[in-house]
């Protein structure tokens, strides 16, 4: 009995060794993880941003009564790094804007629901974090709405609609952050605000030639015939006989088709902002601002996307917050694109590059790739006029779910000379279990069964002072 009693003993103690060891191992402690001591505090930093009343994530996690019935589920997206939603390769750029939860987070998130996800005192809540209710960039200076309700018809395929707004800005508007808030999240695909210079303005209101019914009849259809794109009711697509150039970075052209619709205007650089699920704001750091000169007119391009049997009204905004500080940099949005190419039908690793050249020096801000759903993955890299290479962004799994902005730590510095290379590849396979249509050819278009491969980058360009443009006002 007495060496049963002491062998008892023995495998109890090595039982509480060895829990011990593997609670540490595992980076955690043998207490009970609440979800108002341990576990709010990681969804206020990493989560609510998102999870909160008014906006698109199904749940908050500002509460426990609205995070419980999620715990399984949370558990597993964390796990397995889906949640939050992060795509950048971490061997390449250091982001200000990073959503990685760190490895401790992790084991906190997934030991709180292993324990049974207990709340915890209330009194050990963190406190509240601060959100302006309809807006992350915090109240607006100036909301400037659509100039009035859309109705979408409840069938039929998705639409691309274009307003053009007055703000009405008699001197130049110096912008330190700007969102695009959807009105009706049910059909806002995605938004995308443009500011159209006077000068923009003017050359889009030239008076037509002053041409006959027939004569005018027959110029259009001469150029609908020579055009290399065709509008399919509110949508823009490529034709499928149009040239094709999958490597823009090789080509005189620089793999563009030319195109001469609205579409256009994205790479002329005025860019204001733009909403899509998992896309930041635009904030930038203090005294570096987004210059809207005085008349110019703001164009909404709003992408629906319909709810069947039933009818939908949307009046969505933009939302900015001027500068309040004297500004010392203008930001400058490139669209590094090509809209030549051709994804063969089966093809599950269809190459497209695109390039563009710095014509000064320059810091880079952000980068923001967009692609559509045969999207795979994405790369930017510059080509130094020293010859050497250097990848700024790589992003493996790319995910048309999230239009993530990859916003630098520290900005890149660009010499004058650099070539910015953008390289995108695309799965039009069966493997691609969200492709459309695999048997297919697929060209460049505004709906998401079509493609796109666009590389935005945010930059400023040296020796260019904001306070010139203050100065000429």
């Amino acid at each position: 009995m007495k060496r049963t009693f002491l062998l008892l003993v023995v495998v109890a103690v090595a039982g509480v060794f060895w829990s011990q060891q593997s609670s540490s191992a595992n980076g955690t402690s043998a207490k009970t993880v609440t979800f108002s001591k341990n576990v709010a505090p990681i969804f206020n930093a990493k989560c609510a941003e998102c999870h909160r009343p008014g906006e698109g994530s199904p749940f908050s996690t500002l509460a426990y009564k609205d995070v419980r019935p999620w715990a399984r589920s949370i558990r597993e997206k964390v796990t397995q790094k889906t949640m939050p939603p992060w795509h950048a390769d971490p061997h390449y750029g250091t982001w200000a804007n990073d959503r990685r939860l760190t490895p401790e987070e992790i084991e906190t998130i997934k030991t709180w629901v292993e324990q049974g996800a207990p709340e915890g005192n209330p009194k050990d809540l963190p406190p509240m974090p601060k959100f302006t209710e309809g807006w992350t960039i915090g109240k607006p200076d100036i909301v400037i709405p659509m100039p009035e309700a859309f109705t979408l018809e409840a069938s039929g395929p998705d639409e691309y609609q274009y307003f053009e707004v007055d703000p009405g800005f008699k001197e130049d508007v110096y912008v330190q952050s700007a969102e695009a808030r959807p009105d009706n999240r049910k059909i806002v695909h995605h938004i995308i605000a443009f500011i159209r210079p006077p000068v923009a303005a003017t050359a889009a209101a030239k008076p037509r030639p002053n041409l006959s019914k027939e004569e005018l009849a027959a110029l259009r259809a001469k150029m609908e015939k020579e055009s290399p794109v065709y509008r399919e009711g509110f949508l823009v697509r490529t034709k499928q006989e149009a040239p094709v150039c999958d490597d823009g970075c090789n080509d005189p052209k620089g793999g563009r088709l030319g195109r001469a619709d609205r579409g256009s205007e994205m790479e002329n650089g005025q860019l204001l902002a733009g909403y899509a699920p998992g896309m930041n704001q635009a904030v930038w750091e203090p005294g570096t601002v987004k210059k809207i000169p005085a008349g110019s007119k703001i164009l909404f391009q709003m992408h629906y996307s319909k709810v069947a049997g039933s009818v939908q009204k949307d009046r969505s905004s933009i939302g900015l917050v001027l500068a309040k500080s004297e500004p010392k940099k203008l930001v400058h949005t490139m669209g590094i694109s090509n809209n030549a190419f051709l994804i063969p039908a089966g093809a599950d690793n269809h190459k497209v590059t695109a390039c563009w050249t710095a014509q000064n020096d320059i810091h880079i801000i952000n980068f923001m790739p967009h692609m559509h759903l045969r999207g795979k993955a994405v790369e930017y890299k510059a080509i130094y006029p020293d010859g050497k290479t250097e990848i700024l962004l790589n992003v493996p799994n790319y995910d048309f779910s999230w239009q993530t902005a990859y916003y630098l730590k520290e900005q890149k510095v660009i010499p004058k000379g650099t070539r910015i290379m953008v390289t995108g590849y695309f799965d039009n396979s069966t493997r691609n279990k969200f492709n459309p249509d695999p048997t297919k050819i697929v060209r460049y278009g505004e709906p998401t069964y079509d493609e796109m491969m666009i590389g935005w980058m945010d930059y400023t360009q040296d020796n260019e002072l904001a306070k010139q443009s203050v100065a000429s006002k």
